[in-house]
């Protein structure tokens, strides 16, 4: 889906500039360069876009030419679409001592980046996620997961960060990061994960 933003964001940019019948549609790369597949459809043919740059012509009569644009003419056709763009999402991992919601020596500086993060952008949606480690029943492990994941909510909601933007839930010891045995305190089970988007 991500891939596919900026192409549509490219057609519905010249779209609104080019004629009425005609469309240009650009599939560009994502950050690291990968790129997915769009199908360009008119009355009389259709292109198949799965290259970086390539591109899609509506004609007037109903066909589609198939070209290819270069990285340059990207940036001077769709600059203003390209700035619009909404920053892309970030994630973190925050860990906790065991048994409580206490962050640990390295989370409480990793927390600074968090704050920045959230503090450059407009109106961030926030999800955060916590777990714990395979130590304790069930119970007890979804009540202090969905702590964690409240604690940091509540630390974000201080910072001005209106409580409906933040999503918070606890998934216990259903997910760890490091499988191991049951009852074993693995201390990167115990944390938070926090997207910011």
């Amino acid at each position: 889906m991500r891939r596919h933003y900026a192409a549509l964001i490219a057609s519905l940019v010249l779209g609104g500039c080019a004629t009425p019948s005609q469309d240009l549609v650009v599939l560009l790369p994502d950050k690291e360069g990968k790129v997915g597949t769009v199908v360009v459809q008119g009355q009389k043919g259709k292109a198949v876009l799965n290259t970086a740059y390539a591109t899609a012509r509506t004609t007037t009569d109903g066909g589609v030419q198939r070209g290819t644009a270069s990285q340059s003419e990207v940036k001077d056709v769709f600059s203003s679409a390209l700035a619009a763009q909404p920053p892309r999402p970030v994630s973190f991992i925050l860990y906790f001592e065991s048994g409580n919601d206490e962050f640990t020596e390295q989370s409480k500086q990793e927390v600074k980046g968090l704050f920045a993060e959230v503090a450059r952008r407009q109106a961030p949606d926030i999800t955060v996620i916590g777990h714990t480690d395979l130590v304790g029943p069930d119970p007890s492990n979804d009540a202090l997961s969905l702590q964690r994941a409240e604690r940091v909510k509540s630390i974000l909601a201080g910072m001005g960060i209106p409580a409906e933007r933040i999503l918070t839930a606890g998934r216990g010891r259903r997910e760890p990061l490091i499988p191991t045995a049951d009852g074993v305190s693995e201390p990167r089970n115990r944390r938070v994960e926090i997207n910011v988007r």
